[in-house]
């Protein structure tokens, strides 16, 4: 141990004593509960506290270790798994990386049970204990432990399968940055990990492995973070597409002259102006932002996730925002004209003549008032479109939003003389606020589509959405040139350049989407369509090397005399696409799998998934993918989303007490229970017990990725012994 890692843990148990002596109880309580052959250990962690993960930390601080008691006949299956992703920082005392829990921590550990053992069929207790550490951001408790009993229920698999004696168990807190490598029996472990000689009547110590799918953490960030740019530049655009509104390109004017007058110093004016464009940003930023913290804090990051899940595919917000999409594209026609209310917006401009910073955000203010009847439509597409990620998304696209709107007023406040190169104000400007209106016509349909799809509505199949959006673009098209005129409009007595080429870009764009009426796939467009399962008929031919289209024509791939009741369940109203064919029950689905031989391709997916949709039509689409996934795996598909509701006695209790009624949310709550993580899509290749193969793999439009994933994930399923196929 380094002489400065001995001196920082002397300290620490020094400051953690005093403090113990203060301390009525330690902050982390446990619950300890078994489901047949595991179990599942949670710690919750009160207050500021946090507790170490697990490790290992050599001359560093105490690490999370579990130990546990084997009777004879029961042994580990593996070391124990950190469910819950701990969180990991760079720490200057101990000079080293460590990770960390904070608010609660979930640990499973299976065990195998000996033939014997488990034709008895008698419950087994297993004692075991817990060590760890819990620290604020001021001082450490002394190291705690507390002894424990878990009783599991041997399992009717375990009197058929004898436990594997020369697996070795893991002791020891194996490192968690080590590289994963194949262990015997094909699954990834780490390298850190030290065999121990099995004796199941010895205490074991043992330490968390990766949990399944944390070796690929890294590269679903990077994943994450190609989805999460992607929506910072589309609100971008839209922030600039905003300034184009007649609500607000004559602001820009109006209010840069306000500045540049309001002082003969230039640099104060410039400074006054920064401070318009900073509090621009505020107003449409902090409001969110104060909306989403107080939840999170409030209710922690689970309950937030549920709020926004619930945003982004419960029927009422999203029928909700599908009228105002469409009460917004009404005024954009110039049916009506949606403002704030008039005493609000003078009280604001009267405030605005204090002068000085005050005055400056009272401009700010009555500019977002007065523009809200053109940027409140765009402001619901771009935190809808946020929400269905993480729960900082909506704050930094709103943030990107509104520093992309308040650009402009900035710019042209630094340099004046631009002002003269703006065009004037007039009829064009309608026809930007007219473009919109078709443009929020259509997008107004994608939350009905999830709505109807999540709820099995029947009502917009995919050619019907198609169908809508043809007739919308060429009504488009069609005013652009001049043939459709609406209330405020401007006479045209010629058609523009300009115009003339948006209208060719414009029906070039509806040609494109006949085709997709008749089945074909419209990549670039699949995460804002149906899904092509939908379609009432599909005139698309099967291909030369007979992998079928989404039609009825798919050549069926399962046995069905090996699936009870001869179809899978849910199979009525779920369905995959390209006419591949699978379970939408995970218990079903591993029985089949154990049955037929072959390993699991699960895919945690939902209706209202656009990143799901992408995959499916531009890396499912191929037809080395489709061979793959038909005769080498069996396809596990669980919709997190899906509504319907299941029989009472398939409901299930999460272990903080939550019970989950519909399908949707049992898939949910075993995603995040099972892998420690909720985003979609996600896939993960398992064998017939149901451990991971290879690292999963998340939202990724390489076609030649996904196939090395999928062969990848056979070659190690092959190299398992037969006993564990």
């Amino acid at each position: 141990m380094k002489f400065r890692n001995l001196i920082a843990s002397l300290l620490l148990g020094i400051f953690g004593t005093a403090t113990a002596a203060a301390q009525v109880e330690n902050p982390v309580s446990w619950k300890f509960s078994a489901s047949g052959q595991q179990a599942e250990i949670t710690a919750t962690i009160s207050g500021e506290w946090h507790m170490y993960d697990m490790g290992p930390y050599d001359g560093g601080p105490n690490a999370t270790t579990f130990t546990f008691e084997l009777p004879e006949g029961v042994t580990l299956d593996g070391g124990i798994v950190q469910v819950t992703r701990p969180t990991r920082v760079q720490d200057e005392i101990f000079g080293m990386e460590i990770g960390y829990f904070a608010k609660s921590a979930r640990f499973v550990q299976k065990f195998n049970v000996s033939p014997q053992l488990a034709a008895a069929g008698k419950p087994i207790a297993i004692k075991g204990n817990v060590e760890w550490q819990a620290c604020d951001d001021q001082s450490c408790l002394p190291p705690t432990d507390e002894d424990f009993t878990v009783t599991i229920v041997p399992t009717a698999t375990a009197a058929e399968t004898a436990p594997v004696a020369d697996t070795p168990a893991t002791t020891g807190n194996a490192d968690p940055n080590a590289p994963a490598t194949p262990d015997p029996t094909g699954r990834m472990v780490n390298d850190d990990a030290m065999a121990v000689t099995p004796d199941s009547s010895a205490a074991v110590t043992t330490a968390a492995p990766a949990a399944p799918g944390e070796a690929s953490f890294e590269g679903l960030q990077q994943n994450e973070n190609k989805s999460f740019w992607s929506i910072i530049i589309e609100a971008i655009l839209w922030g600039f597409a905003a300034l184009l509104t007649p609500c607000v390109f004559p602001m820009v004017p109006m209010t840069v002259s306000f500045f540049m007058k309001g002082s003969d110093n230039k640099a104060k004016g410039r400074m006054m102006a920064s401070f318009y464009g900073i509090s621009i940003v505020a107003l449409y930023t902090l409001p969110i932002a104060a909306i989403i913290l107080i939840t999170y804090f409030v209710g922690g990051d689970s309950v937030t996730a549920d709020i926004f899940n619930w945003l982004a595919t419960h029927w009422l917000p999203n029928v909700l925002f599908f009228l105002i999409f469409m009460i917004f594209a009404a005024s954009f026609f110039g049916a009506f004209e949606i403002t704030m209310p008039s005493k609000l917006v003078n009280k604001s401009d009267s405030k605005a003549d204090k002068g000085g910073l005050v005055g400056v955000f009272f401009m700010a203010l009555t500019l977002v008032l007065v523009s809200f009847s053109c940027t409140g439509p765009i402001v619901g597409t771009v935190l809808v479109k946020s929400t269905q990620g993480a729960i900082w998304e909506p704050i930094f696209t709103m943030l990107a939003f509104s520093a992309a709107f308040a650009l402009p007023f900035t710019i042209f406040a630094f340099f004046p003389s631009l002002l003269r190169n703006l065009p004037k104000s007039g009829g064009w400007l309608n026809s930007v606020k007219v473009v919109l209106g078709f443009i929020e016509l259509a997008l107004g349909l994608k939350f009905l589509s999830v709505a109807d799809q999540t709820y099995h509505w029947g009502l917009l199949d995919r050619e019907v959405y198609i169908a809508l959006w043809v007739v919308i673009f060429t009504l488009l098209g069609f005013y652009l040139l001049g043939k459709i005129k609406f209330a405020h409009d401007s006479d045209t007595k010629y058609v523009s350049v300009k115009r003339l080429f948006l209208s060719i870009v414009t029906f070039a764009f509806v040609v494109y989407l006949i085709p997709g009426m008749f089945g074909a796939p419209l990549k670039a467009l699949s995460g804002y369509l149906p899904p092509l399962s939908t379609m009432d008929f599909n005139l698309s031919a099967s291909s030369a090397d007979g992998v079928s289209g989404s039609g009825a024509g798919a050549v069926s791939s399962l046995d069905r005399s090996k699936i009870e009741g001869g179809a899978p369940k849910y199979s009525d109203f779920l369905h995959l696409p390209h006419g591949l064919e699978g379970f939408f029950d995970y218990e079903q689905g591993m029985e089949y799998a154990k049955a037929v031989g072959k390993p699991v391709f699960l895919d945690f997916t939902g209706h209202g998934c656009v990143n799901c949709r992408e995959m499916e039509a531009n890396v499912w689409s191929d037809a080395t993918v489709q061979k793959l996934l038909r005769d080498n795996y069996v396809i596990v598909a669980l919709y997190v989303d899906d509504k319907k509701q299941l029989p009472e006695e398939e409901w299930v209790t999460t272990p903080d007490g939550k019970v989950r009624k519909t399908l949707g949310k049992i898939n949910a709550s075993f995603q995040i229970e099972r892998f420690g993580i909720n985003a979609q899509p996600y896939y993960v290749l398992l064998d017939n017990e149901g451990r991971p193969l290879v690292t999963p793999r998340s939202y990724d439009l390489n076609v030649n990725g996904f196939i090395n994933f999928l062969e990848s994930g056979l070659k190690a399923y092959e190299a398992l012994p037969r006993s564990a196929r």
